[in-house]
């Protein structure tokens, strides 16, 4: 098949959370299967600055229709492997910013007509190098007007670009609500303007495009499809999720494994296996001394990496910050976000320099430290449409730790439901499940051969995308 994927971040090349890690791995592994892939992205000032842009060949200049004017545009191309080709969108105007989509807590105030413009640039590259997809694979707000945009150039054109049309919900608290002055940008009919169309709520809402117009409609977990049609998980579009309900497919995301395997991991200070776990000890010793902790420490270590929001259940956590100022463990937590967060959790490490360390950055090597080198990992989550990082502590044996929503529901047995086949503890959203089950940590870790018997449960368990992709694989077949 003949596979086209549109999204706002990709790793290795810009990252700001799990979009970037599924774009990356899921076009490698379909590319890997046979298929002919193509990504298109952004051309932020990461992109643009990644070594791997050096080896383009190719490049071309589009002109797109933006309200009254036409804006020009440059399409880096680079072979990335063997049937899988990257295109960067260009226009430094719209681009060139260190971080995609704002900064200092507020969104750019030009997103409307930056991914307006993406997006139509993604069907005007499709119409000149003649590309003829079987699949036009849109992910998330940045996307949503895509398959729209397609289907209206097709109809002016009287050709096909591609045969069906996919859009993917990764979160959707983010919909890409802007006033209805933006529309003008889009080029699309007035009618679509109204409530059976884009308009939600007085204004205009992409992501809802991505879902009114798309043939497919994806999630990122099937508890996720589920979730998002109620009024507690919907966001206010949970009834235009309903309506597409026999066009809803959940799917579980996967693990690169090139990326998140403790056998061949070149982030960590030692590798480490299922049959040989003496390297996860020597990443405990590091991660204990890189944040200046006594690297013999005795007690459990529970590491957190995520954005600092709401969502991740950063309050839930404070609310339980006592257990780990009163028990003999430590709280090492990685990530930046919301500045009441990131003040907050501060202040518990001034205080307690002894038992949380806090680290506002994002350091990709940090991260892969903190999997490998904590006992558990903390997901205290409100919501997850499906999370990586519980899936990324069990094939490196750290226990996961987290709230019965979303794609955790689907990834991590809990261990109080089956004790034979347990890989994680689960909790519900509140602070006082949270405190119980971080207690029912204590004791797993206190009897050693319980512990090791649920690391390496978990460590058997293949999240690889040689799996979760065939199932995207069979979606597509299934459309076609």
């Amino acid at each position: 098949m003949k596979i086209v994927h549109a999204a706002s971040e990709m790793f290795p090349f810009v990252k700001t959370g799990g979009l970037a890690d599924y774009a990356g791995s899921l076009t490698k592994a379909l590319s890997r299967f046979g298929h002919e892939v193509a990504v298109f992205i952004p051309g932020y000032r990461a992109v643009l600055d990644h070594p791997e842009l050096a080896r383009a060949e190719s490049r071309l200049v589009i002109r797109v229709e933006m309200g009254d004017e036409f804006l020009s545009g440059e399409v880096i191309v680079l072979q990335l492997a063997k049937r899988l080709t990257l295109y960067v969108i260009r226009r430094d105007e719209y681009f060139d910013r260190r971080q995609p989509y704002g900064f200092g807590g507020r969104d750019y105030d030009d997103n409307d007509r930056r991914f307006i413009f993406f997006a139509k640039s993604v069907v005007e590259v499709l119409r000149i190098v003649d590309f003829k997809a079987d699949i036009l694979h849109c992910h998330d707000w940045q996307t949503g007007l895509t398959p729209l945009m397609l289907r209206y150039e097709e109809g002016r054109l009287r050709e096909t670009l591609a045969l069906k049309t996919i859009f993917t919900i990764h979160n959707i608290s983010f919909q890409g609500v802007f006033p209805n002055r933006s529309f003008p940008y889009t080029g699309l009919p007035a009618d679509v303007l109204a409530v059976d169309g884009i308009e939600f709520y007085g204004q205009m809402s992409m992501m809802k495009g991505g879902i009114l117009f798309a043939d497919q409609v994806t999630t990122v977990s099937p508890n996720y499809s589920r979730e998002i049609c109620t009024p507690e998980f919907g966001f206010g579009l949970d009834g235009v999720i309903r309506n597409r309900a026999a066009d809803l497919t959940g799917l579980i995301n996967g693990v690169d494994m090139d990326v998140w395997n403790p056998k061949t991991d070149v982030l960590l200070p030692a590798r480490y296996s299922l049959k040989d776990l003496s390297g996860k000890k020597a990443c405990r010793r590091h991660l204990l001394k890189a944040h200046r902790f006594d690297p013999d420490f005795k007690g459990p270590v529970f590491g957190m990496v995520c954005r600092l929001s709401e969502q991740k259940g950063i309050d839930l956590l404070l609310e339980s910050m006592d257990f780990f100022v009163e028990n003999d463990c430590l709280l090492i937590i990685l990530g930046r976000g919301e500045k009441k967060y990131e003040r907050a959790l501060s202040n518990v490490a001034e205080k307690h320099p002894d038992k949380v360390s806090v680290s506002l950055v994002l350091d990709e090597e940090m991260s892969h430290l903190v999997e490998a080198g904590s006992d558990f990992f903390l997901m205290p989550s409100v919501f997850e449409p499906c999370g990586l990082n519980q899936m990324y502590s069990q094939i490196y044996g750290t226990v996961p730790i987290v709230t019965r929503v979303g794609g955790l529901v689907d990834t991590v047995i809990d261990l109080a439901d089956d004790p034979e086949k347990g890989t994680g503890l689960m909790c519900r959203a509140s602070g006082d499940d949270l405190r119980r089950v971080l207690n029912d940590a204590l004791s797993l870790f206190a009897n050693e051969p319980s512990m090791a018997e649920v690391q390496k449960r978990g460590m058997k368990v293949d999240f690889s995308w040689k799996v979760a992709a065939r199932h995207y694989e069979e979606l597509y077949r299934g459309l076609i």
